[in-house]
C-alpha cells in the first residue's frame, strides 16, 4: 500500500500546481497584446573581435591550421570588404588573439601558432554551422527503444511493480485509476492504481570515422576535404560534449591508414595519394576489435572508388575503371564487418553512375548504409545517422 506519508507529498505537490497555474494566469492576463520598439541594428550584435573571430575560424580551417596563411587571407578580405573600422584594426585582432590565448608567439623561432583553444573553438564553430540544433536537445545518449535505466521518456505505461522509484509514478494516471477505483469522497490511492511510466535505455557506442585524403578530394576545381574535416570536427565536438561515454577514433587513408588525434583535424591535408580502403576497414576493424563495447559503428567518408592495395612491401595501383583485384578485397572485409555487427555507413561525395554502382554493392554486403551526399548536405546526413539506432538498412 502507498504510505500515507507520499500521499501527503503528492497533494502538496500538486497544491503548489495549481497555485503556479493560477499565479502565471494572472500575470499573463495583465499583459495583453504585443510590445512593439524601435529596431536597433546594433543590439545584441557581436563585438569587432566576435565578427573577426568567426571568419578567422573559417579560414584556418580552409588554410589547414596554417597561421600565416589565414592572416593573409584575412587581410585581403579586409581590403576587399571593409571588415575592419577605424577604431579597431588588424592589430587590434592581433593583440586580442594573444591576450585571448588564441595564438601563441613564445616559441624560440619567432613563429606564431595557433593554441589547443583555438583547436576546440574550431570544433565548436563546426559543431554550430553542421549541427546548429544540437543545442536546444538534452544532454543524453543514442536511442535503443527498449526500456530500461535512462531519462527519455516512454509514452507506454505499466503497472506498478517491487523496486520502481517514485520518480518513474505517472501521477496524473494513478489519482485517475485511484478515483475510478474508489471514489472521489473516500480518495485512496493503493499500490494497483500505480502506473509507471518507462524510460528508454540509452547505448554506448564506438564510432571509428574513416576520411578519404587522396590526390582526388581537390582535383576537378572542387574542395571536397574541408567540408569532410569539418563534418569529422564537428562529429568529434558532439561526442565529446553530449556523448562523452561514447568513443571515437579518427582515420585517414591514402596509399596506407593511419589514426589521427581530434586536436590534428584543422591540420588535415590531401596528398599525393590513391585510394586504399582495404587499408582503412582493416584498421578500422583493428581498433573495433579491441573495444568492449557491444555497439560499433563505422563512417566513411570519400569521393571516389578503391585504387589501391598493399601487398607485402609494394603497392598494386589501378586507377583506371575499379580493379576486381581491389573490389573483391573490399566486398570480403564488407562482409567480415557484417559478421561482426558492425555497421558501416558510407558517405559518398560523387555523382559518378558506376561509382554509387560499387558503393550500393558494398552496402548490400555489409547491410550498412550508402548516402550519396552533396558537400552541402554532408554534414546533415551524418548527424541524422549518427542520432539514429543505426540498426536499418536504408537503399
Amino acid at each position: 500500500m502507498f504510505s500515507i506519508f507520499t500521499c501527503a507529498t503528492l497533494f502538496k505537490k500538486l497544491k503548489g500546481l495549481k497555485i503556479q497555474y493560477s499565479e502565471f494566469n494572472n500575470s499573463t492576463s495583465k499583459m495583453r497584446g504585443f510590445n512593439f520598439s524601435k529596431y536597433n541594428p546594433n543590439e545584441n550584435s557581436k563585438s569587432p573581435f566576435e565578427k573577426l573571430l568567426d571568419l578567422f575560424l573559417q579560414l584556418l580551417t580552409y588554410t589547414n591550421g596554417d597561421f600565416n596563411e589565414a592572416m593573409q587571407w584575412l587581410n585581403e578580405l579586409d581590403k576587399e570588404y571593409k571588415l575592419t573600422t577605424p577604431d579597431y584594426g588588424i592589430g587590434d585582432f592581433l593583440e586580442d588573439l594573444k591576450q585571448k590565448g588564441y595564438i601563441d608567439d613564445a616559441k624560440q623561432n619567432g613563429e606564431i601558432k595557433i593554441t589547443p583553444k583555438t583547436e576546440q573553438s574550431i570544433r565548436k564553430k563546426s559543431l554550430e554551422e553542421i549541427f546548429g540544433k544540437l543545442k536546444k536537445s538534452k544532454q543524453g545518449n543514442h536511442h535503443t527503444f527498449k526500456p530500461g535505466g535512462g531519462d527519455e521518456i516512454n509514452p507506454e505505461t505499466r503497472p506498478f511493480q517491487f523496486g520502481d522509484t517514485m520518480e518513474q509514478i505517472d501521477f496524473t494516471n494513478s489519482i485517475r485509476n485511484a478515483q475510478i477505483n474508489h471514489g472521489v469522497d473516500s480518495f485512496k490511492l493503493l499500490e494497483d492504481d500505480l502506473e509507471i511510466r518507462e524510460t528508454d535505455f540509452k547505448a554506448q557506442t564506438s564510432t571509428v570515422l574513416m576520411i578519404d585524403i587522396s590526390h582526388s578530394m581537390i582535383l576537378y576545381g572542387e574542395d571536397r576535404i574541408t567540408p569532410a574535416k569539418k563534418v569529422a570536427m564537428a562529429l568529434s565536438e558532439l561526442i565529446k560534449t553530449k556523448y562523452p561515454k561514447d568513443t571515437l577514433d579518427i582515420i585517414v587513408f591514402g596509399n596506407d591508414a593511419w589514426t589521427i588525434e581530434i586536436k590534428d583535424l584543422p591540420y588535415l591535408q590531401v596528398g599525393p595519394y590513391h585510394t586504399n580502403t582495404v587499408a582503412g576497414l582493416e584498421l578500422a576493424m583493428d581498433i573495433l576489435r579491441r573495444r568492449r563495447n557491444p555497439n560499433k559503428q563505422i563512417f566513411m567518408i570519400t569521393d571516389g572508388k578503391p585504387t589501391c592495395l598493399k601487398q607485402g612491401n609494394r603497392y598494386y595501383k589501378n586507377s583506371f575503371g575499379i580493379d576486381s583485384k581491389i573490389l573483391n578485397r573490399c566486398l570480403g572485409l564488407a562482409t567480415q564487418c557484417k559478421k561482426l555487427k558492425i555497421p558501416i555507413t558510407t558517405f559518398m561525395i560523387a555523382t559518378d553512375p558506376y561509382l554509387q554502382k560499387f558503393v550500393q554493392e558494398f552496402t548490400e554486403c555489409n547491410n550498412g548504409k550508402a548516402y550519396f551526399a552533396g558537400l552541402d548536405k554532408l554534414g546533415s546526413f551524418v548527424f541524422k545517422d549518427f542520432e539514429s539506432g543505426r540498426r536499418k538498412t536504408v537503399y
